[in-house]
């Protein structure tokens, strides 16, 4: 009997142990994540301060922090930048690496908060580095639609240019084509998405159809 106990003392004594060897293996991660979060937040506040010298010297040391988000709002630095209008800014990060399809909370990209804010400058950079100009927001809306809600006439045609669908509905089943023809049909912007409705559907057809 008193071997049998010693002998459950000492099994008990060594999975103790092996419990508390596991237990300290994983206590480096939750330090290592910290510090990573940390210095995320301290990325994106020196992008909002627009202080280079501590932007750079975080994107040589971890080249992925340049697509942070904001955990209160899913915002990256391109977000931020594109919020302020920095064309400076916003050409910097991309050439760094920034991802500018990459959607906040809300489900905005860069592009989609660039056309709200009726920046044509920042469309135009963004659509030249790869921002897809068809993604919609979280209700829908995509660029185009945005542009029509804007009643630019510029960011409609910067947008149709690089491809934009004036087909492509929102949640409430309206597309751009839809909210230019509420505008009226004598309007510039209705005779721009027209021409581009009719133009991607003769591509359709030449696609798809036999030619001669």
């Amino acid at each position: 009997m008193r071997f049998g106990k010693l002998l459950g003392m000492r099994i008990a004594g060594a999975l103790a142990g092996l419990a508390m060897a596991g237990a300290a293996a994983l206590v480096p991660a939750a330090p290592a994540q910290a510090q990573f979060m940390g210095a995320g937040f301290k990325f994106l506040e020196a992008v909002k301060k627009k202080d280079g010298e501590a932007v750079e010297k975080a994107v040589g040391e971890t080249p992925t922090i340049v697509n942070t988000r904001d955990v209160s709002t899913g915002d990256t630095p391109l977000h931020l930048v594109t919020q302020g209008r920095e064309l400076t800014w916003l050409n910097f990060l991309l050439y760094k690496g920034a991802n500018p399809n990459l959607r906040n909370d809300r489900g905005v990209a860069p592009l989609g908060l660039a056309v709200s804010l009726g920046w044509a400058e920042g469309v135009e950079l963004l659509l030249a580095k790869g921002a897809r100009v068809n993604d919609p927001d979280g209700t829908g809306e995509t660029p185009l639609i945005a542009a029509v809600h804007q009643r630019s006439l510029d960011l409609v045609k910067l947008l149709v240019k690089a491809g934009a669908d004036p087909l492509r509905a929102d949640n409430s089943g309206r597309s751009a084509r839809d909210y230019a023809e509420l505008m009226g049909k004598d309007s510039a912007i209705w005779t721009e998405i027209e021409a581009a409705t009719k133009a991607a559907a003769a591509r359709r057809k030449q696609s798809y159809g036999p030619s001669f």
